[in-house]
């Protein structure tokens, strides 16, 4: 199928089809690395669409009514939650628990697939990076509030203060507070490190001189040299390799927050395998909710393309498995251990009071992935953003369902307590969905959604045996974007085009 340049990245083409021996283009409709560059830039240097303008309302709207919700709850106290005694962790712990498992997929494309060479990570490695970002610090917002009184939120700190009170190192959720803090650190810079080289382009592009100035501040001073692109793909690499092994121990340990204790329904030693595989399940569908509205608004399509889709589609069909698998052999553990207040509990999860919470966390998280068999279903657009949804509505539900139920009914019929939700609980669950939103959309409006640099490292033109590549050399000179040689991140020559802009 042919298209002009006028509707390029706004048609969607096929090309999830596998020819023997002949490996699909990742980027379609482009030839020149400045093609890239253009296609990409133009997202943050042009005015946004309108859509853009309405979500980001929506978003501050939200952001409004989660700074109101918090400051009410600081001044009045937890007591404006629906908690009670037994049900003393509900929306709070949900949330928190959701949205770290938000954070998985972002490093899990950038860091995991980065080692094992995967390619088609790169279109969607750089807008996963920050919605891991973006997801940490949405769940950081609940332990320093679910304390209660959060001017003393600095105790769940191993700082000195002056009471000499020290946090119970023993805890699971001060084990929380480091395993989460060095996520985000890691994820950050991880995430900075590859930004370096693309704001360098940006630039290099700018017109008004509070872009070149802030883009040339976080740049660092980038001139695509050899000895620029040898320290960034030793940096890259390393910190690749540290990454790796915080994408399984983080949710490993907020799993620890449950399975630590001894309450039935939470003590079970499957609980860190199965929270990351459902951390990845969640963080691959909230990656695909936003990758296909943004593709569409900013005529993406042709580095977005149907490929990077189809192959997340069937993460998530793997882990949905996987998580599916890990609900049967909880009811299995239940009945074979003999412990009746275990057996209860996850009868009680079917068909207790929560039934209904069950039920929409099966259906949504096992069943509904299910339909990825498909391959027109994992190539269709309108349908898989709406399966998409319904797995992180799923997984929200999970951890609700994982909470709430266990807490509700504990030991004693006399002290059974239902949880009702009050308006603070779910402003505040919204609100922090409009933080998100809120910098997700900043993101895309000033900062290059695609690695522009790892992207060209895909094309054929990067293959200094290429002919374009030998043609563009007497072209044009060197793109800050690229540099010298091939290591770790696998970048070759590039060049730039002579059309497009320089300064």
């Amino acid at each position: 199928m042919q298209t002009t340049s006028s509707t390029r990245g706004f048609v969607d083409r096929d090309n999830t089809a596998e020819t023997p021996g002949e490996r699909a283009s990742l980027v379609l409709g482009m030839h020149r690395f400045g093609e890239i560059t253009h296609q990409v830039c133009r997202v943050s240097e042009n005015p946004p669409p309108m859509a853009w303008y309405v979500a980001f309302a929506v978003s501050i709207g939200l952001v409004g009514l989660l700074g109101v919700a918090v400051t009410y709850l600081v001044f009045t106290g937890v007591g404006v939650w629906g908690l009670n005694n037994p049900v003393m962790w509900a929306f709070d712990i949900t949330n928190f628990v959701f949205w770290v498992g938000i954070g998985h997929a972002g490093t899990l494309i950038s860091a995991i697939l980065f080692l094992f060479r995967q390619k088609w990570r790169t279109g969607i490695n750089r807008f996963a990076e920050a919605m891991t970002i973006f997801a940490v610090i949405c769940a950081g917002l609940f332990p320093g509030i679910h304390v209660g009184r959060v001017w003393f939120a600095y105790w769940l700190f191993p700082i000195p203060n002056q009471m000499e009170m020290w946090p119970q190192f023993r805890s699971p959720l001060l084990w929380d507070v480091f395993a989460v803090s060095t996520y985000f650190t890691v994820s950050l810079v991880f995430w900075y490190v590859g930004l370096i080289p693309d704001l360098a382009t940006m630039r290099d592009r700018a017109t008004g001189k509070v872009q070149q100035i802030a883009y040339g501040f976080f740049s660092l001073g980038w001139r695509g040299s050899m000895r620029h692109w040898h320290r960034y793909e030793v940096a890259y690499l390393l910190l690749a390799a540290l990454a790796t092994p915080l994408v399984l121990s983080v949710h490993s340990v907020v799993s620890f927050d449950f399975a630590v204790s001894q309450l039935p329904g939470w003590h079970t030693t499957i609980f860190p395998p199965y929270f990351v595989a459902g951390a990845i399940f969640s963080g691959f569908a909230m990656v695909v909710t936003l990758a296909v509205p943004a593709r569409e608004l900013f005529g993406l399509k042709d580095l977005i393309t149907l490929r990077h889709l189809d192959n997340m589609n069937k993460i998530i069909l793997v882990t949905g498995c996987m998580v599916g698998y890990a609900y049967s052999m909880e009811f299995f553990i239940a009945w074979y251990s003999g412990a009746m207040y275990e057996k209860f509990a996850f009868v009680n999860r079917a068909f207790g009071q929560y039934w209904w919470a069950y039920w929409i966390m099966v259906s949504c998280n096992v069943i509904t992935p299910q339909l990825f068999w498909f391959k027109r279903i994992r190539t269709s657009i309108p349908i898989m953003f709406v399966l998409s949804l319904f797995v992180n509505v799923g997984m929200w539900f999970e951890r609700f369902v994982i909470i709430v139920t266990s807490l509700a009914n504990d030991f004693l019929p006399t002290s059974w307590h239902d949880f009702v939700p009050t308006w603070v609980d779910i402003a505040t669950m919204f609100g922090a969905f409009g933080l998100f939103g809120t910098l997700f959309l900043l993101f895309c409006r000033y900062l290059p959604m695609i690695a522009i640099a790892e992207v060209k490292a895909t094309m054929p033109e990067a293959d200094p045996h290429h002919g374009h590549a030998h043609e563009g050399a007497h072209a044009g000179s060197h793109d800050h974007s690229h540099g010298h040689g091939m290591g770790a991140a696998g970048l070759r020559p590039a060049f730039r085009d002579p059309e497009a802009p320089t300064h």
